[in-house]
């Protein structure tokens, strides 16, 4: 195939493959030539429509005057829209003047015209600049007038000042209804500071203007807000002190200017702006207009008197910037439609079929848009005939797009080989076929070794949602498997290599494990670099939460309940010392990995964890810190860990369970950091009433409780052959339970029933 492919390449094909290119270039350009046309052909043909009313005429000089303005009466909508299109001298242009006619109320400076916008809803007109040069001549003012409804442009202007020292006042009024009752809303204040060095150049010649960013030095600007109508420059007195004090300036630059401008129309530049504006008397300025009289478009239609908005048109609130809201609008025309919105005859529909936008087909003008009949055998839209090259070139693209899904499905297939090796791997090193073997041997059916797949399907790809837990091992996921089952999934970090014989052997014991208060081992994966071990969900959280957790989920944890609580505990490390699991010796004993059922019965967890899977230096420092507390003082010297490890660990749960206080805390003084010294003197000096938990002790379980604080010493003894064995102390507690019970028959809220004795705490499998 790749054979054929290359050979394509050569001779004929090239040249066909060629003139596609060509096509295909044919095909890009047609359009933005087409669209150019078009647009063009748009401009031309609304050059030709009406844009005053019948028997009016549309034209002043150079100037199109659309309605609704009108130069004579009858032909603009209202006064406030008359131009008044004049000549100066003979041999001149006529001048359109935005001005009052007769019975206006406005006393109105003529303004000259220099661009009407129907589409942008704004006007062109030249305003003056106002100035003040010399030392002996007065400071003038300047008014600029609008009527209603003309406003000066809020984002299309700017206020300027230019000149040494100059405080620059602009102040304007816009309509409204102001606090005082009147028409007008006064004091609407802009202020343009300058200041000026006669040695900004560093000698004491003539100064120099090294600044062109208009932020202070000799130029000023700001912005007018919206919707003001009426505007008044003024420059505040210059002190005889402060033209003494800059001579040099003003001799070079005698006068001063403030004035407003279009944006675009005026940039501040150091060497040229003082000679242009001395040699300028007005500047242009944009001012908005609209249809005023009935309120904006939903309150113009309501009322259906004299709506500007003819056919093909729609309606805009106006002006559309004006932070005060709307006080009219404009008429736009639709897309596909061009013309005077404003005019009787509407907008008019645009002929796109006379810029051809179809090269081979038939073009059918519609209502603002078009369509293309194309004729059998080409393609649609363009109306391009379709060839022998270009059904080549698919082909070429098929056989492509088959090369690449090739080449990504045996990419995909390598690596999936290459995944299912790795799998296996890591299946035979973790002693799969011989932890196969002897569950086979044992008869350990309901220890199921998962899949890769099975584990990833049941917690969502180890989705962070899914977390139940992370310690000094790994994360601990929650696991749905496909009988609905929720399952609890350990896994592991990256540890030292494990044994896998002797790792199939430990899971091989951990899966005969069959006691109602010790976590089920339900399964493991050894697909990973370091085995999955899946365990049965437990669902009400560990006894450290319900002891020491933020929401004090303990806070009916009567005496009762905890007492039974240890004493399930201790059955099930009992039955963990015995001779079947003497090898699971290395558990770490703690509130938090005793877990709680809804009937809080107490589940015992993580044990035999750091035999099967080899901790190397790093983690088993992070282990010794999360079991700082509980930790045998005999391990400090020994480095090793017994079964009396364990009893002097539980001695730690049993003084939580009487102090509610966690097992070693900095918050505490130096001495009392750890629970266990605390506990131990407080038995030695008698103080034990000051550290119990006051929730627990009543006047008829004070005898109980201090039999189990006696044996939580005698389980907290720093030699390990002072303490009592698990078996013991399971024992004893039972003892304390049944004689609560036997006193207090009726009190007591945890009856011990006949299954709950020591023959279940301490049974077999």
């Amino acid at each position: 195939m790749e054979g054929i492919f290359f050979q394509s390449l050569h001779g004929m094909p090239i040249m066909r493959l060629i003139s596609l290119l060509i096509i295909v270039l044919e095909l890009v350009l047609v359009l933005p030539i087409s669209t150019s046309s078009t647009t063009a052909a748009a401009h031309d043909h609304q050059a030709l429509l009406p844009q005053a009313l019948l028997g009016c005429s549309d034209r002043c000089g150079n100037l199109t005057i659309p309605y609704p303005f009108g130069m004579a009466p009858g032909c603009y909508r209202g006064p406030e829209f008359f131009i008044n299109c004049t000549t100066t001298h003979e041999d001149e242009n006529p001048v359109p003047y935005l001005t009052k006619i007769s019975g206006s109320p406005y006393d109105l400076i003529q303004l000259r015209v220099t661009n009407i916008s129907l589409e942008e809803g704004d006007m062109h007109v030249l305003q003056p600049v106002t100035r003040s040069c010399g030392e002996d001549q007065n400071d003038t003012d300047g008014v600029l007038l609008l009527p209603p409804p003309f406003t000066f442009s809020e984002d299309k202007n700017y206020l300027f000042a230019v000149g040494c020292g100059i405080v620059a006042v602009f102040q304007g009024s816009r309509p409204g209804q102001g606090l005082d009752g009147n028409t007008t809303l006064p004091h609407i204040n802009r202020y343009c500071v300058t200041y000026c060095d006669d040695n900004s150049d560093g000698n004491n010649t003539d100064p120099v203007i090294n600044d062109d960013s208009c932020s202070g030095f000799a130029c000023s600007l700001a912005q007018l807000p919206g919707g003001v109508q009426n505007l008044t420059v003024m420059f505040t007195p210059v002190s005889n002190i402060s033209r003494a004090r800059h001579r040099k300036w003003y001799t070079k630059y005698p006068c001063r200017y403030a004035f407003l401008v279009e944006q675009s129309k005026f940039t501040f530049s150091p060497g040229t702006s003082f000679e242009q504006l001395n040699n300028t008397s007005h500047l242009p300025v944009v001012v908005n207009w609209e249809i005023g009289g009935h309120g904006t478009c939903d309150a113009a239609r309501k009322s259906k008197k004299d709506f500007a908005c003819k056919g093909n048109s729609k309606c805009v609130d106006w002006p559309s910037d004006n932070i005060h809201g709307s006080t009219g609008y404009i008429c736009k025309c639709k897309k596909g439609y061009q013309g005077n919105p404003y005019h009787p005859d509407g907008c008019q529909d645009i002929d796109e079929c006379k810029s051809n936008p179809c090269p081979v087909g038939k073009c059918i003008n519609t209502p603002g848009s078009h369509s293309c009949l194309c004729p059998n055998g080409t393609k649609e839209r363009s109306c391009k005939e379709k060839s022998k090259t270009l059904l080549m070139v698919m082909g070429i693209s098929l056989i492509l797009v088959l090369l690449v899904g090739s080449s990504s499905y045996i990419c995909w297939g390598m690596k999936q080989r290459k995944y299912i090796r790795l799998k296996e791997k890591y299946f035979r090193e973790n002693g799969g076929l011989l932890l196969q073997q002897q569950l086979a041997h044992h008869g350990g059916e309901a220890t199921r070794i998962f899949t890769a797949v099975e584990l990833e399907k049941a917690t969502n790809n180890y989705h962070d949602s899914r977390v139940l837990g992370r310690g000094a091992y790994g994360v601990v996921y929650k696991g749905i498997l496909p009988d609905n089952r929720t399952v609890a999934i350990k896994k592991s970090k990256v540890a030292a290599p494990t044994q896998s014989e002797q790792f199939a052997n430990e899971l091989t014991v951990l899966s005969q494990i069959n006691h109602k208060n010790v976590v089920r081992l339900l399964g493991c994966c050894l697909e990973a670099e370091v085995p999955l071990l899946v365990y049965e969900f437990i669902t009400n959280d560990t006894l450290f939460e319900h002891l020491h957790g933020k929401q004090k989920k303990g806070s009916s944890f009567v005496w009762e309940l905890r007492l039974k609580i240890a004493a399930e505990t201790a059955g099930a490390l009992a039955y963990l010392h015995s001779s079947t699991f003497m090898q699971i010796i290395h558990r770490d004993v703690k509130a938090m990995n005793i877990l709680l059922d809804d009937n809080y019965t107490a589940k015992v967890s993580d044990f035999g964890a750091s035999v099967l899977i080899p901790l190397d230096q790093t983690q088993i420092k992070t282990l010794v810190q999360g079991t700082f507390g509980y930790l045998d003082p005999e391990y400090l010297h020994s480095n090793q860990l017994t079964e009396k490890s364990d009893v002097y660990s539980f001695g730690v749960v049993l003084a939580e369970l009487l102090t509610r206080k966690v097992a070693f805390s900095y918050d505490r003084p130096e001495a009392e950091r750890s629970l266990a010294r605390l506990f131990v003197c407080a038995m030695e000096e008698e103080r034990l009433d000051h550290i119990l938990d006051g929730d627990i002790v009543t006047e008829g379980n004070i005898e109980t409780v201090r039999n189990v604080a006696h044996l939580a010493k005698k389980c907290l003894m720093l030699k390990g052959e002072e303490r009592p064995t698990m078996k013991e102390v399971a024992i004893e507690l039972e003892g304390i339970m049944r004689t609560m019970a036997n006193h207090h028959p009726q009190g007591n809220n945890v009856q011990l029933r006949p299954e709950d004795q020591t023959s279940n705490f301490l049974g077999s499998p």
